[in-house]
């Protein structure tokens, strides 16, 4: 895919647009991709947040099992 003749065909396609609802949508996404990203850690819940960096931290440290161990204590 050659992504400048994708781009020449989508704006030719939107010059030739009269539809205002699809304008809208178009404005709208356009909006939308102009806002600044958030990490996805940061669209989660505190809690959960809090137990991804605690375990993050455990492995930092060799606090870890194996999954073999894991396996054992549930078999």
């Amino acid at each position: 895919m050659n992504v400048y003749a994708e781009k020449v065909g989508i704006i030719q396609w939107i010059a030739g647009l009269e539809d205002k609802s699809t304008l809208r949508q178009l404005k709208k996404m356009k909006e939308q991709s102009d806002l600044p990203k958030r990490d996805w850690i940061d669209t989660i819940p505190q809690k959960e947040r809090m137990t991804i960096l605690q375990g993050l931290e455990d492995s930092a440290n060799g606090r870890v099992q194996s999954p073999l161990e894991v396996r054992k204590k549930y078999e």
